[in-house]
């Protein structure tokens, strides 16, 4: 039996709300623009097929993370329209089978929230201990050694009161204490209040973060290890202020309020090695959250020892009954049409496509965009991050069919990538990630079947059988930019191609003869393993 949970083996689509689509003309995506293109996702002639929608923060903030600065949890900032707005788009989604997520930020608020300003008009306000706050050491200086994600000080001095406050992030971003239960019930009224609004769940942000030790104590000097994620910007281990013990808590109670409701989703944002994932997702009968992405995958260099590594670890590492949310692009990261090449596009969809657990794609990577350039000045994201966020490319005209007006981002390459084109075009991008997600629902294998890596078919192949009673199915990705021929007679005789990169149409090609599979650079095929009979053809394009 698989399991019925609608989000494993989901596909997600994740919505950047700022850079999707502007109904109103003024150069911001918004809520109304979204629902205005929800037939790209679901329920439309040439829609992607996606099951869910997942919305980056719409709520009110003074934007100095660009919305994940909340100052209020439970309304809809003016740029991107009202409470009226989303109840609309919920409505509508639902109506096309369609799932909604939320970004749920935990770990802290804008400085502006009035939980925040109540927290340091005075010393003894009852939201003092709502935040960290801490004295100053004997010198004067920060409590410790502390620092942001962004490597400055995690800790900001406030003159009026005389004591330093806590932000893992930016320093508008003051992190909330989760010892305090205050934060617990809060919160937990936060996710009542849009759960009974008819969201179906929470991406959980930077759940790896909410736990701290109250030592305060400094933390050591990182060790370099080989991993794929990046250095620390402050050559620190976070011992003390990062995937701590005392998260479990905050987990438990997230999905203790997650299961008031019924088939709600809790997925987590935590940039953790593959063995560090259980302690944040589990399957339906524990109490942690319900999935949880694995970066370690994301976050590899395009090569197929890595990416191997990689996604047998995140495998491994699951919890029994569970798998990862894999992803390849996301708001804060650049594009992997960037990272890994253009070319490589449609082999990257194939294989985010065919792992086992929930595939997340990034507003715009179905059509090949690439990463604008780092923005600068007022308005524009401080570390960079502006690359990933250009307006999505509707049209092949200058504003890409986004808006009416002046797009808060200049777009990058709407004349090249842009959906009215390769809708219309059988060998895009475009209509290879339909082809991938009907597949994906169509074939309980793909949905639900178990995976299992195939090693020794070559130096630059990635491989791996996809399996759920007597439907196998075997998934080949050659990595290398130079064609190979692969001898894969030691996972099965024959095989049906059900889908190659290379190859445009749904027809499934002939019965093939699995010791001569002919793949050309960068080309990915998807096959059914049959029983045994007389060769036929050779798989691929040859």
């Amino acid at each position: 039996m698989h399991d019925e949970r609608w989000w494993q083996g989901a596909v997600i689509y994740q919505i950047y709300p700022r850079s999707f689509a502007d109904a109103n003309g003024d150069g911001i995506g918004d809520l109304a623009g979204i629902l205005s293109r929800l037939d790209h996702l679901r329920g439309g002639p040439m829609s992607l097929g996606v099951d869910a929608v997942w919305l980056s923060p719409f709520y009110p903030s003074p934007f100095a993370d660009f919305g994940y600065d909340v100052s209020d949890f439970t309304d809809v900032a003016s740029e991107f329209g009202t409470l009226a707005d989303l109840d609309a788009l919920i409505a509508a989604c639902h109506a096309r089978g369609l799932r909604v997520l939320l970004d749920l930020v935990a770990d802290h608020t804008s400085d502006q929230h009035p939980w925040f300003v109540e927290a340091r008009s005075v010393r003894d306000s009852e939201y003092r201990n709502w935040y960290w706050w801490a004295d100053p050491r004997h010198d004067g200086g920060p409590p410790n050694n502390w620092t942001s994600a962004f490597g400055e000080s995690a800790w900001l001095f406030d003159e009026a009161s005389g004591q330093y406050y806590l932000h893992s992030f930016f320093r508008e971003q003051p992190d909330l204490n989760w010892a305090n239960p205050a934060v617990s019930n809060a919160i937990a009224e936060v996710m009542r209040f849009w759960m009974r609004r008819g969201i179906d769940g929470f991406r959980v942000d930077a759940i790896d973060a909410v736990g701290k030790d109250p030592s305060l104590s400094d933390n050591p000097r990182e060790l370099r290890r080989p991993t794929p994620f990046p250095a620390d910007p402050a050559g620190q281990y976070r011992l003390w202020n990062r995937d701590r013990p005392e998260t479990a808590s905050v987990v438990r109670a997230m999905r203790r309020v997650a299961d008031e409701f019924e088939d709600r989703v809790l997925l987590g944002e935590a940039y953790v090695p593959a063995e560090r994932i259980v302690a944040y997702a589990g399957d339906g009968s524990d109490d942690r959250l319900h999935l949880a992405f694995d970066f370690e995958l994301f976050l590899s260099e395009w090569d197929a020892d890595l990416f191997g590594h990689a996604i047998a670890r995140g495998l491994a590492y699951s919890a029994p009954g569970t798998a990862p949310a894999w992803a390849f692009s996301n708001h804060d990261q650049r594009r992997h049409a960037s990272r890994f090449g253009l070319d490589a596009a449609p082999l990257a969809a194939l294989i985010l496509l065919t792992l086992r657990g929930t595939s997340v794609l990034y507003a715009g990577e179905e059509i090949g965009m690439i990463d604008g350039p780092p923005g600068t000045g007022p308005g524009h994201d401080r570390i960079g991050r502006d690359r990933s966020r250009t307006p999505m490319q509707w049209d092949g005209s200058t504003s890409g069919g986004f808006t009416t007006g002046r797009p808060w981002l200049p777009l990058v390459d709407p004349e090249r990538a842009n959906v009215a084109d390769q809708a219309q075009d059988p060998r895009s991008l475009y209509a290879l990630y339909r082809r991938l997600i009907a597949l994906r629902a169509s074939s309980p294998a793909m949905r639900h079947g178990q995976q299992r890596m195939v090693d020794g078919l070559g130096p630059d192949i990635l491989a791996w059988t996809r399996t759920l009673g007597s439907e196998r199915i075997l998934v080949l990705a050659n990595m290398s930019r130079k064609e190979a021929i692969v001898d894969a007679r030691g996972v099965g005789q024959k095989g049906r191609m059900l889908l190659g990169t290379s190859i445009p149409g749904d027809a499934r090609q002939p019965i093939a003869d699995m010791g001569h599979v002919h793949l050309d650079g960068l080309e990915g095929l998807i096959t059914e393993l049959t029983p045994p009979g007389p060769p036929r053809a050779v798989i691929g394009r040859g």
